[in-house]
């Protein structure tokens, strides 16, 4: 994470060029300002450069009620019942839950104005590099520059195509004051995002190195070329399973030493920037990631007394917990439960019993089970809890892990999915079981899973199951559940959730835990009341 080092110097010079452009002229007083023609950036400062507008993907994300909330918490891995100390923050969990959001939800208007922010910085340091203005001297550098902002860009665009889908495609940077940005189709975006990736993919980078770690190099442009096929029916309605095939097939074949590790822990240990099996990950160093929940899954699931189980800097704040169901699915003997789930009794660093301190449970074991009552009431025991990230002994509010948003399990599972919808299922299935077989070490055989496995529904027994209300529904009925149900096993707490239901037809269609089946129209979010009320050419999504 060096880059993080000079990241804040070339973002400091931005910062001026930034003022430069909107002013006829400045005088430099200051010896610790640079302005624009006193800034000739070398090879080595453009991944400081390009960082200013990568720092925003990790905000869209996983900043407080945004990307990863609505992706985890509206599907049926994880919820946020009330706690003895409190977790009801005037229902928000609940509606997301339940599906009843508003368009004035945190996670609507923050996913929104963080994507588009991270898209308004693209598009200025196009500007700037394209005006000179950061003068960037080497041609070949500075398309080669151009190329990934523009990629960057797109990968912005997904975020608002997957979860808005209508949206306005803003490209330019010096905007005349009060400009109204038209409303673009779902279609036209996913379009937008095709061709800028494609045109550009071939002026990245196609190495894999430290030197392009967390940026979009060819191999990461061909994963986010693969997500945006895969869901291609979804954002389209004409599905393009073959095309995500080859984007598959080009990272698999690239050479550039991406795979699956020994152990899914290595991908997400504190010190996984050289994991062999992340293609994209956001670059996280709590030494510079400032933020106030920068990346604080760990504050937000484990209970205050857990604070002396890794000697946190801060004690948790409990909430977060896996739905009991979700629990339920998995094959007793897959190491993933165990590995990414917190469970039982909970001890201090010194091997000592862990109390608890809160509600009914206080002064008694603090051992994790997995049962939750109802989403409105909960006790300090109920529900695993997330631990899928390591949390390192002394973490403060931010883990140090950096995220992994593209990883080479995920390319397997991509074509093992599209190899499926397209009659091939004994490939998939090899492909499915070179994924599991990390989880099966002590039962090998279990790792394998046949075409006939793949053709079947889910193991998920939906159905509402509360202490209010209890239904059945199972998971038979969802065409290709098994393939849901791998992709749930290996990628919980990756902030993808909602995507995968929705393209199994199970994110409105089912119940679980204290949600009832939804509208189908919940596939989309609202766009934020604030933008309709700003820009009079922005039409709501239907059903809101």
């Amino acid at each position: 994470m060096n880059r993080f080092k000079s990241l804040y110097k070339v973002l400091a010079c931005i910062l001026i060029i930034g003022l430069y452009t909107g002013c006829t002229k400045l005088k430099d007083k200051s010896g610790s300002v640079i302005i624009s023609d006193q800034f000739n950036p070398t090879a080595e400062d453009i991944p400081a450069i390009t960082g200013a507008a990568y720092t925003y993907w990790r905000q869209v994300l996983l900043l407080w009620d945004g990307l990863w909330r609505a992706q985890e918490l509206s599907a049926d891995q994880e919820v946020i019942p009330a706690r003895p100390n409190g977790w009801v923050d005037g229902g928000v969990y609940k509606r997301i839950h339940q599906h009843v959001w508003t368009a004035d939800e945190g996670i609507v208007v923050n996913t929104w104005s963080r994507t588009y922010a991270g898209i308004t910085t693209c598009n200025r340091i196009i500007y700037q590099i394209e005006n000179n203005l950061i003068p960037i001297t080497d041609s070949s550098i500075k398309h080669a520059t151009i190329a990934e902002i523009k990629v960057l860009r797109a990968s912005y665009y997904y975020i608002l195509c997957d979860f808005f889908g209508n949206v306005p495609i803003v490209t330019q940077f010096d905007l005349p004051t009060g400009y109204l940005p038209e409303q673009n189709t779902r279609k036209e975006v996913y379009d937008f995002i095709i061709k800028e990736i494609t045109d550009n993919i071939s002026l990245l980078s196609t190495d894999n190195s430290a030197a392009t770690y967390g940026t979009f190099n060819q191999w990461a442009a061909h994963t986010l070329l693969a997500k945006m096929y895969l869901n291609a029916e979804v954002y389209t309605g004409t599905p393009a399973w073959d095309k995500c095939i080859e984007e598959c097939n080009a990272v698999i074949n690239s050479g550039a030493g991406y795979m699956l590790e020994p152990d899914q822990k290595n991908v997400f240990a504190t010190e996984n920037e050289n994991s062999k099996e992340i293609i994209f990950g956001l670059a996280i160093d709590s030494k510079y990631t400032t933020d106030w929940n920068a990346f604080d899954l760990h504050m937000q699931s484990l209970e205050p007394e857990n604070q002396k189980t890794y000697n946190l800097m801060t004690s948790p704040w409990g909430g977060m917990c896996a739905i009991p169901q979700f629990i339920n699915s998995f094959d007793a003997d897959d190491s993933r439960v165990k590995n990414n789930w917190i469970q039982g009794q909970q001890y201090e660093s010194n091997g000592s019993i862990l109390i608890g301190s809160l509600g009914a449970y206080s002064g008694k074991p603090l051992a994790y089970i997995n049962e939750v009552p109802n989403i409105d009431a909960s006790e300090e025991v109920h529900g695993y809890r997330l631990g899928k990230f390591e949390i390192a002994m002394g973490s403060a509010v931010q883990l140090d892990n950096d995220f992994p948003l593209f990883r080479y399990a995920d390319i397997l599972m991509m074509k093992a999915e599209c190899l499926l919808r397209t009659g091939h299922a004994d490939e998939a299935a090899a492909l499915v079981t070179q994924v599991r077989e990390r989880a099966f070490k002590d039962n090998p055989s279990k790792a394998t899973v046949t075409a006939a496995d793949l053709m079947k529904g889910s193991h998920y027994n939906y159905g509402l199951r509360s202490t209010l209300n209890t239904t059945e529904e199972g998971g038979a009925d969802i065409k290709y559940g098994r393939m849901l149900d791998e992709l749930g096993w290996e990628f919980d707490q990756e902030g993808r959730r909602r995507q995968d239901m929705i393209r199994f037809g199970a994110f409105t269609a089912k119940s679980w835990f204290d949600h009832k089946a939804s509208d189908a129209n919940k596939a989309l979010f609202p766009i934020p009341r604030t933008e309709l009320e700003k820009n009079s050419n922005l039409k709501q999504n239907p059903g809101y």
